[in-house]
């Protein structure tokens, strides 16, 4: 399913005055909103919830490092590995937090904290992520301008499946069955794409960023080596960024996948733009852990900074304004977000099938 949110154009003569009311009209839709949001309080700190939450996720990270060494040359280490995937799934919910200013007021100390989990206890590079993701919350689904929907080893739209070729030609046409198993590759991606991200003109403080990704790599190899033998070490290694990819990709996959692109000068207001191209996830308070709040997928886009917590209480006010605009809010469960991201893949990459 690709397609555009806003294709009407009207004529060049009537266009300015239509295009100046429509402005000042899906403007004050946003703000209408927004003052409801401020009114209930939802834009308000939760430092308590975030000393619990940082806490927890920080001991569960101390715990898997002391289970390594306390299970030894075992092949129990398996299931150390795969709590030690999903601690990563959530340190990186915690720099994404951090990232959006939900945590603390301050630039400076979201920086602090956001590169000591990303690049110091993850090895992801906080300042290449940032930049990555800023881009993608200002044009979410733009096929030209958000990164997350940029066709690189898969294909997010027919019109990028015409244009493949070579490994992501042969992918694509089987990329709906491939999508899960590729995940697998995902966390030695962020760490390969966070070093290739530090000679890049736009990457601030690269000593800094480089020299953490360093210090990680070093302990986290010396850990594995100084604990397991050798092949055990490897194995480890691979089963713990496998399950770390796929429970990242399980989390941000749902948010956008096989909802509508945008592509060229289409462009709505705000409220339409983040809504139209976002799904949420229906669940109660376990998928809220898991899934680190972001099944609240189109609140997080209109209110980024928005602590997680009021995420959820958020949902009634922006579900019942979008419903008195007329603005279709799709939300759907976790494996019926997942099969409607799969079926968009699949049907997007029907064009190289088709060409075989």
């Amino acid at each position: 399913m690709t397609t555009a949110i806003d294709t009407a154009r009207p004529g060049p003569t009537a266009a300015a005055p239509r295009a100046a009311a429509r402005a000042r009209r899906q403007g004050s839709d946003f703000s209408r909103l927004s003052e409801k949001i401020s009114a209930a309080g939802l834009m308000n700190r939760r430092p308590l919830y975030y000393a619990v939450r940082l806490t927890l996720v920080g001991l569960a990270f101390a715990a898997g490092w002391v289970a390594l060494f306390t299970v030894g040359s075992s092949w129990w280490q398996l299931a150390v590995a795969v709590c030690l995937g999903l601690v990563y799934g959530q340190l990186a919910l915690v720099a994404h937090d951090l990232a959006h200013r939900q945590v603390f007021r301050g630039r400076r100390a979201s920086e602090v904290f956001g590169r000591a989990v990303g690049n110091l206890c993850i090895g992801m590079s906080y300042g290449w992520w940032m930049n990555k993701h800023t881009r993608h919350h200002a044009n979410p689904n733009h096929e030209e301008l958000d990164p997350d929907v940029a066709p690189d080893i898969l294909v997010w739209s027919r019109e990028q499946a015409t244009e493949a070729r070579g490994l992501p030609r042969f992918i694509g046409r089987h990329q709906a069955a491939l999508f899960f198993p590729l995940l697998t590759l995902e966390g030695f991606n962020l760490h390969v794409s966070s070093v290739r991200a530090l000679r890049r003109p736009h990457m601030k403080r690269r000593w800094l960023e480089g020299g953490l990704l360093l210090v990680h790599a070093a302990a986290y190899l010396g850990a594995l080596l100084w604990a397991l033998p050798v092949g055990m070490a490897v194995t480890v290694l691979l089963v713990h960024h496998a399950v770390f990819g796929v429970y990242l990709g399980s989390i941000f996959a749902p948010n956008h996948k096989g909802m509508p692109t945008l592509k060229g000068d289409e462009r709505p207001d705000f409220l339409r733009r983040q809504v139209l191209t976002s799904r949420n996830v229906r669940g109660g308070l376990l998928t809220d852990i898991a899934l680190g709040g972001l099944n609240y997928q189109i609140e997080h886009h209109l209110f980024p900074s928005m602590p997680t917590p009021h995420l959820r209480k958020a949902r009634p006010l922006v579900r019942a304004h979008c419903a008195e605009l007329g603005i279709p809010y799709h939300e759907t469960g976790l494996i019926a977000s997942w099969g409607e991201a799969l079926r968009h893949l699949r049907d997007v990459g029907a064009p190289l099938r088709e060409r075989g």
